[in-house]
């Protein structure tokens, strides 16, 4: 069964005022995968940037959702949707109290459940590489009763799990090489984090709470 899939990460002696720099840092780590190295491309900018107050069941206090299309060019969406911009323009009141939440995209393989049938009558599973959203939130340490002691003072989350963890033993060699590239992306950026943000930990898990380093780490060796 599918699950929704985190990254938390933690600072050491993490203050408030760090946290629009350490949102930077690390929205800049996933913006060199996403990018793929394409210059100027739109998965390097952020989409939507959001502040939730109290908890999560509180109104917005802000949010803006940037034009990434052609549209861009046109508007003052090309320099806001710059991700220092962006972070700068909705922290600018921090709040112990407050999450500020940032959404990216990046491409990715994903299964396509409406495939056609095989010469056995098997589903045969077409793979597109496709937009994917993920959303960097970083905690005011008062946030949800000071949640972030679980969730991290950054947490990156990056939807269901499907595109890396698919269990299928009868996997074909097209999709093998889809969700090892998916695997390979997902590690890289996780280890351009641990390598450029100065981190004290990070934990990858699901919301059933399961840690899933080593099952990616096995999964990418088996498909080997």
């Amino acid at each position: 069964m599918s699950d929704q899939l985190y990254l938390s990460l933690w600072f050491p002696n993490f203050r408030l005022e760090s946290l629009p720099s350490a949102l930077i840092g690390v929205m800049r780590q996933f913006a060199v995968i996403a990018k793929d190295g394409k210059p100027g491309s739109e998965f390097g900018r952020v989409a939507a940037a959001t502040t939730y107050p109290i908890d999560w069941t509180e109104s917005p206090t802000y949010q803006r959702i940037y034009v990434l299309d052609d549209r861009a060019e046109k508007t003052a969406d090309t320099e806001g949707s710059i991700i220092e911009s962006a972070v700068a323009e909705a922290t600018e009141q921090l709040h112990d109290d407050t999450a500020y939440e940032f959404e990216m995209h990046w491409m990715l393989w994903l299964p396509d459940s409406a495939g056609a049938l095989d010469s056995a009558g098997a589903l045969d599973t077409a793979w597109r590489l496709e937009p994917a959203k993920v959303r960097i939130t970083g905690f005011g340490p008062e946030f949800d009763e000071a949640s972030y002691d679980q969730n991290g003072h950054i947490r990156i989350d990056f939807g269901l799990d499907t595109p890396w963890v698919l269990e299928d033993e009868d996997l074909d060699k097209d999709a093998t090489e889809k969700i090892k590239q998916n695997v390979e992306k997902l590690l890289a950026f996780t280890l351009l984090v641990e390598k450029n943000c100065g981190i004290s930990s990070r934990l990858l898990w699901t919301e059933s709470g399961e840690p899933l380093a080593e099952k990616l780490i096995a999964r990418l060796q088996r498909l080997n």
